[in-house]
């Protein structure tokens, strides 16, 4: 039987014996630490670290790290036919259940992408590997399938930036040499071609490699696309310039111009860049897909305070904490993972999760949900789930699921690029061997030339700037507009939507409580009730204390000290101002004291049927009257929904309050498809099952938890005054979360969609035109045939043409929904009252 090495063993430490039982030395980790402090000396550990540090038998106890003599610990376990000696039963107990965990070494930190991490194709999720390269079917490059918090930046972005700045000179230098390089007396043609040929070879050879990379393997694996076109259009225009460069010689006189064969260097190079700059483009928006998964990974504390059996406490990761540990959360930090209450009491902001901006009361046995934040109370919990299990990681999970599950916009270039592809080689292989074969001397010159013109002239310029270039110009009037899009797909979406899902609170809602109305018992008086309230609940940071300071203090009333306060955790407060006790809570609080509810209780549910709050005051155990704190809906919302409705849109309002709250809004915005209670993970299902009925769906949103539902459905639209992680999950931003804009995004939809198919036919009417005329369809009839040079200009004219249709975008009206703001009447809340 073995005995490891404990010199070797990758959780060693050198001892220090003049070091106590809870004490490490510098090299010993956080977590090796944290292990020996949890099973206390109770189980032995301080007699086992007690035993001479320069006996040569001791070995290290793989859990804790410490040192152990084997003759004299009576733990021990074998794995693997080697014995291993333990400090304790529970060091014992840990390492049976899981001895891989202990026996691998930990890496020190985090690794960003490690290695087995799986890859795919954003725009072909079936094609998964292990480890960075670029999809079989379309040439793009493979993304991880979940980021990582510490992941770099894209390789190919920085790659594909380096080269296209480094050689975009080189480009404009190659392309004005030709344009007006006959217009410098000092330089003659001979000279210019070489130089052209110099200058561009470094941005065909090097910049555009990988596309010609993509080109052999889009080949290899018989799926041509436009990765094939501009590798072989590129390499055709080039490498037909190199050789009348180097041995004009062979080419007849008819294609000498100003005592030069024609070369075309300026088209290889230009395409070249312009391709580059659409995939930077491109690449950025994509990278921006994983900032919602990123800004969720990023709401999770990074430490957890661990109590150990003696009651000891310690910062330790995240990562090192189990289930059944005992986790200490302080004032104003956010619980670490998953767990119950086991003692002291507190109100935690569960608006990650709900979205609703009410702190939920916590005390012993209550649930807490790990990244919510704690609030002036301090708690011990008991860890649940950890890990993969808490409720955080599942949204992460949904977000990264519902992204992978929605394919990028197939832009209508590429739904023909396999026919398009295969039918403009057929052209050229029948040009080069008609001319060729059948065509006059010298007829094989002849069949180069003009099965270069073929692909030269076909070569993908105006079809990949048909859409790229209205994507740009659409984004740019959306964004004077206050919509943001991130990507294509958003645009050409967008103006199918049939259905709108919208989240309540902070979308129809302003998102935090404010005073809505007062009611007083007889021999009060209205402000006395609400500045009584507003005294007690001085100092409180609970949302319904600030909005009734906040009304006091709209009307000037004058506050007094509270002595004596207390809270009652789930019913209210307590105190004494002004000689008198006050207590402000629920009904249950108000029978403690003896005070009677019944002359309020008809107005009080009246409020709680149009989505109020309600906390009753008592006055020396007398009821003294009521205050309602509601959310209330934005003045901008039922004009918005209205549009919407005439727009032909069906709205469903999907809100984690409850559900009586949730119809009085719905009822007061006349939404009739109203769904409360309902978690995360329900909204995105929601959407789905919309979907799966053929629904075009949008969702609006503007909280963590609206999140999966934003990426899963057809169109997230999330609310610029919301958080990052819903901005990051949508494809649409409504800058200042007016819902009226979605009728704008809409219209701008409509009107890029209807250009990008005008480009779209230019770009194809203009190959219809142009392939056979370069292939020579008019030389017997016209003895016309079209040199590449005039090819390449025609190439460059279509690309004009694309450009100038797309810039029309810009002029399109600024006030495409403007009658929006004014139809309708404003005011959708019920003004602050007292009666």
């Amino acid at each position: 039987m073995n005995t490891p090495d404990p010199s070797k063993h990758p959780h060693h430490h050198h001892h220090d014996p003049k070091q106590g039982c809870c004490s490490s030395d510098a090299k010993t980790s956080a977590s090796t630490q944290a292990a020996h402090d949890d099973h206390g000396a109770a189980h032995g550990c301080c007699s086992a670290k007690k035993a001479d540090a320069a006996n040569a038998n001791l070995v290290t106890d793989p859990v804790c790290g410490m040192q152990v003599d084997p003759a004299t610990t009576p733990h021990h376990a074998d794995h693997e036919g080697s014995e291993y000696h333990f400090c304790s039963a529970r060091c014992r107990e840990k390492f049976v259940a899981e001895p891989g965990r202990y026996l691998a070494p930990k890496p020190a930190a985090p690794v960003a992408m490690p290695k087995g991490t799986t890859y795919t194709c954003p725009m072909h999720p079936q094609i998964r590997q292990e480890g960075p390269g670029t999809c079989p079917i379309c040439g793009m490059a493979l993304e991880p399938e979940m980021p990582s918090l510490e992941e770099e930046e894209n390789p190919e972005l920085k790659d594909f930036t380096r080269r296209f700045w480094w050689t975009l000179p080189l480009s404009v230098v190659v392309f004005l040499l030709a344009m007006f390089g006959n217009r410098i007396a000092s330089l003659d043609m001979g000279t210019r071609t070489w130089l052209e040929l110099a200058l561009s070879a470094p941005v065909v050879l090097w910049a555009g490699w990988p596309f010609f990379e993509r080109c052999v393997q889009s080949i290899r694996n018989r799926s041509p696309n436009m990765w094939t076109l501009i590798g072989v259009g590129v390499a055709a225009a080039f490498g037909y310039s190199v050789v009348a460069t180097v041995a004009p010689g062979i080419f007849p006189d008819s294609f000498r111009e100003h005592g030069r064969v024609g070369v075309y260097f300026e088209a290889a190079a230009v395409i070249v860049s312009l391709t580059l700059l659409g995939q930077l483009l491109e690449l950025r928006a994509r990278s921006k897909t994983s900032a919602a998964i990123k800004a969720l990974l990023g709401l999770a504390p990074k430490t957890a305070r661990r109590i150990n059996d003696r009651g000891d406490e310690e910062d330790v990761p995240l990562e090192h904490v189990h289930v059944g540990d005992r986790l200490r959360v302080r004032p104003g930090e956010k619980v670490p993972v998953d767990g119950i209450v086991l003692e002291g009491r507190s109100s935690l902001d569960e608006s990650m999760l709900t979205g609703e901006p009410i702190p939920v009361e916590k005390t012993a046995g209550g649930q807490v949900i790990g990244a919510t934040l704690n609030g002036t109370g301090s708690l011990v919990i008991r860890a649940e789930k950890i890990g993969s299990e808490t409720v955080l990681a599942q949204i992460v999970q949904l977000v990264a699921q519902a992204q992978r599950s929605r394919a990028p916009m197939q832009r209508m270039a590429d739904r023909v690029a396999f026919w398009f592809v295969l039918a403009v080689f057929a052209v050229a292989l029948l040009t080069f061997f008609g001319w060729g074969l059948f065509g006059p001397e010298p007829s094989w010159t002849y069949a180069v030339l003009n099965a270069v013109s073929v692909l030269i002239i076909a070569c993908p310029c105006a079809l990949g700037l048909a859409t790229p270039m209205s994507i740009m110009v659409a984004t740019g009037r959306a964004a004077h507009a206050g919509v943001l899009f991130r990507d294509a797909e958003a645009i050409e979406n967008l103006r199918r939507i049939d259905t709108l899902v919208v989240d309540k609170t902070g979308t129809l809602t302003e998102g935090k409580p404010a005073f809505r109305d007062c009611l007083v018992a007889q021999g009060f008086e209205n402000d006395q009730v609400l500045r009584w309230a507003a005294s007690l609940e001085q100092g409180s940071e609970h949302p319904l204390a600030e909005a009734i300071l906040a009304e006091a203090r709209q009307r000037n009333l004058p506050l007094e000290k509270a002595d004596g306060f207390d809270s009652v955790t789930g019913q209210g407060v307590r105190g004494r101002v002004e000689g008198h006790d006050l207590v402000l809570g629920n009904q249950a609080l108000m029978s403690s004291v003896g005070a009677d509810v019944a002359p309020l209780a008809d107005a009080v549910e009246r409020l709680r049927g149009q989505g109020a709050s309600v906390m009753f005051l008592a006055a020396d155990g007398r009821l003294a009257g009521a205050i309602a704190v509601a959310d209330p809906v934005k003045p901008t919302t039922l004009p918005a929904l209205n549009e919407l409705r005439a727009a032909g849109l069906h709205i469903v309002m999907a809100s984690g309050d409850a559900q009586a709250t949730a119809e009085a809004v719905g009822r007061t915005l006349g939404i009739d498809d109203v769904r409360g209670n309902v978690k995360p993970q329900d909204k995105a299902e929601l959407v789905q099952a919309l979907k799966a009925q053929g629904k075009r769906v949008a969702m609006a949103g503007d909280g963590i938890n609206d999140a999966p539902a934003l990426a899963a459905a057809d169109v997230g639209i999330a609310m610029g005054t919301g958080t990052d992680v819903a901005m990051s999950s949508a494809q649409v931003t409504l800058v200042k979360g007016d819902l009226r804009r979605i009728l704008q995004a809409r219209a701008i939809s409509e009107e890029t969609v209807a250009n990008m198919k005008q480009n779209l036919g230019f770009a194809f009417l203009y190959n219809a035109i142009g392939v056979p005329v370069a292939a020579g369809v008019l030389y017997p009839v016209f003895g016309l045939l079209l040199s590449p040079m005039i090819a390449a200009l025609a190439m460059s004219l279509s690309s004009v043409s694309v450009v100038a249709n797309a810039l029309r975008l810009a002029k399109m009206r600024a006030d495409v929904s403007a009658s929006i703001s004014h139809r309708h009447a404003a005011s959708t809340s019920g003004g602050a009252s007292c009666h």
